[in-house]
This record gives C-alpha cells, structure tokens and sequence, in this order.
C-alpha cells in the first residue's frame, strides 16, 4: 500500500551525509510523490520516543536542495539504543515499566507514519532492525528504511558508508595544516588521530588522500622543506599488529635524518591495551550507552604519543584529531553522486513498502539493494591486504604485518 506520511531520523555521530540524504530524501519525495506527508523527528530516536518532530512545509520542500551545501544535522542527533531499557529510563526518555521498542512503536502509529527513514551508522541501524522486527512481531503496518552513515565505514555488508569520502579527503586538508608546525620545535613528533573505533578504513583512506595531495605540491629541500618532512611516517590501524620497539626504532631513524616523525593512527588502535592498563589500576573505563569505550576519555592519541615520544627523542609531541573538523564537512562529489543514488532506492522502496538498509550489498555482487535488517552489523575490518594499502606502506617504509583476514573495503 502505498504510504501517506513519511518520517525522516538522523542518528549516532555526525557524519557528511546527513544534511545532503535528508534534503535529497524530501526533494525526492516532492518529485514522485508531492501528495505524501513528510515529518522530521528531532534528535533522532530520542525524538522518536518523545514524539517531537516537525512537519516539513511547502517552503522547505522548495528550498530542501540548500541542505545539500550544508554539512552536519539540521534536525539534529543522539545516540539512544531502544533496547537498552536501563538507560532510556535514566535518560527520561521512556517511565519505568516501559518497553522503548513499544513506545517507539506506538508514537509511529499516533503519528500516522507509514515508512520511517534512519539515517546513521551501524548503531542506528540495528536499532532500526530490533524497531523493523519489533513491528513485524506485533503486526504494525509500518515499513523501516535505513541508509547507512559512517565515516568508519564499517557496516556490514555495504561496500561504501554515506559520508566516508569526504571525511578522509577534509582529514587530508587537517593536516596539510597540522604539519607546518614541524618546523616548530626541534624532533617533532606530530600524531595525527583519525576516527575509526574498529575500522582502520578512514585512518588509511586519510593518510592516502593526504599523500596525493603532497603529489600536487612543490618544494625546497634545501631550506628544510623537502617532503619527506611533510611525509606520512606511519599509519597504525586496529587491523594491524604493532611492534611498538621495532616501529620506534625505524622512527627514531626518520627523527634523526629528518627533524620530524608524522605519525596517522585510528582512534581504536591501541585501545586494548589502554583499558587493560586502566583495569589493572582500579580505574573505571568509561562506556556509551551501546557498551562503547568513550574513546575521547580514554585518549588513544595521547597514549600513541607517550609511548613513541621517549624512544624517538622527541623534544616535543602534539597530538591533534580531526575527526570533528572531517564528520561536520557538507559532502563532496563522489559522496554526494552515492547519496544521490541511495536516495532514489530508498523512495523506490519506499512506495511499494520494502525495509531494509539501502547500500551496496558486498555479498550481492555490490548490487544497491535493501539489505535485510537481519545481515547489518558493525565492526567490519578494514582489509589490510588492499593492493592501495599496501602500496601506502611501501611507500613509507613501514612493514605490513596483518591480524585479520581479507574481507574489508
């Protein structure tokens, strides 16, 4: 049956997709099918549970495409896992007693919503799943379409997350900036912290784009600005095994011809061993309400830094993250020609009523497709073994020594 009024969520971190899928989303409605009401709910799921949303007007619809230029999230964000009951209720977000999955359910139906979009990253959506089988269960007529945001790009089985792109391309242009201050202290080291819990996909693709851009550029060796002072030295991935003496050693070299060492890490690397370093000293590790160390408290650039510093000689260490500056960027080309693409499958979807998480399905031969709630998940491994990886490596000098099997992106 064809729907009447449509619903639109954005969850989980920021990611340069957001704004471009929920503007794409409402100019593609207005397109094919004017007569179908749309709402936004604020929040994301929290504005599911508490029943806040707008009506998107005439006027919006009109000037929806605006959206596109604009990174971020106009109808804004959270991270609130339905099936966590414990802390909706701490949260305020649901009374004692209550079933989230029911009360979501329920705020649909007094909504009138027929087809809910999530837009957000393997959190949303398997929330979305457990919310898509809690309706099917309990007979609500209700269809569930996700599109997948990450710039981790490590979602189960997509070949390419919404937003990823463009976060490692305004990672690059971070740190053509961080580097100048090389010159800023004798035996620099720069770490350069890079998003990515599990996945070292950004961190690699980052270090990657950075280097191309380094392709376009001219320099002096003589007066000190010879690129390989500008270089990557290392880029340390939760994939990969780190012989932190062997890999000191080969620095230690580069901070003596050099000056500098220019180090590009994942966010998740190292995190292991940092949280069995807070266990052992009685400290409490910090966790979301998903069971996620909160990386921010736990500081793996800080502890990357500590470790290398003393065994290189470094006079100095800065530490610098461009996870924010790279996820609240408005998409670009490539990312936006894919949103594009995924939008048109999702209303396509949408009009006969099929669920499921829109992407390129890995194990279907990269077809766009709906992908069924029940094969999405996290954590995918970013595949070591990609020639591009390698020749990045080769490239730097650094040894390639995997702990995953192929199978990444």
């Amino acid at each position: 049956m064809r729907p009447k009024k449509v619903a639109i969520l954005t969850a989980g971190g920021l990611a340069p997709c957001l704004n471009a899928a929920i503007g794409g989303l409402i100019e593609r409605y207005t397109e094919v099918a004017s007569d179908i009401e749309l709402i936004c709910y604020r929040g994301g799921y929290k504005g599911l549970l508490l029943g806040d949303s707008l009506p998107v007007t005439p006027a919006q619809r009109a000037t929806a495409g605006v959206l596109l230029r604009h990174g971020g999230s106009a109808i804004g964000n959270s991270r609130v896992k339905l099936t966590n009951v414990k802390d909706c209720v701490k949260r305020g977000l649901v009374k004692e007693g209550q079933n989230p999955l029911q009360v979501a359910a329920e705020q649909l139906v007094r909504d009138g919503v027929d087809v809910l979009h999530t837009i957000g990253g393997d959190d949303t959506n398997t929330t979305a799943a457990d919310l898509a089988a809690y309706l099917a269960k309990n007979n609500y007529q209700l269809t569930v379409i996700g599109l997948p945001k990450t710039i981790d790009n490590d979602v189960v089985p997509i070949r390419q997350s919404l937003g990823a792109w463009t976060a490692a391309e305004e990672g690059a242009k971070f740190f053509e900036r961080v580097v100048g201050e090389h010159g800023a202290n004798p035996r620099m080291l720069i770490v350069h912290e890079v998003m990515g819990r599990n996945c070292g996909w950004l961190t690699a693709a980052t270090a990657r784009d950075y280097q191309k851009r380094l392709d376009a550029l001219e320099f002096v060796p003589g007066l000190g600005l010879g690129r390989e002072r500008l270089a990557v030295h290392g880029v340390y991935v939760p994939e990969l095994a780190l012989d932190i003496a062997a890999e000191a050693a080969r620095l230690r070299g580069l901070m003596d011809r050099h000056g500098n060492v220019n180090v590009f890490i994942s966010e998740g690397a190292g995190v292991d061993s940092i949280v069995a370093e807070m266990t052992a000293r009685g400290q409490e590790v910090p966790r979301d309400a998903f069971g996620h160390v909160k990386l921010d408290a736990v500081n793996p650039g800080k502890w990357f830094g500590d470790q290398f510093a003393k065994m290189l000689g470094a006079e100095k260490v800065l530490v610098q993250k461009s996870g924010y500056f790279a996820r609240a960027a408005p998409a670009n080309a490539a990312d936006l020609a894919l949103i594009a693409e995924c939008v048109r499958h999702s209303v396509a979807c949408s009009l006969r009523r099929e669920s499921g998480v829109v992407g390129q399905d890995e194990e279907r031969n990269d077809a766009l497709r709906a992908i069924e709630f029940t094969r999405i998940k996290g954590g995918k491994a970013f595949d070591v073994t990609l020639p591009w990886f390698r020749e990045l490596l080769a490239a730097i000098g650094q040894p390639l020594t995997a702990t995953v099997a192929p199978g990444g992106h």
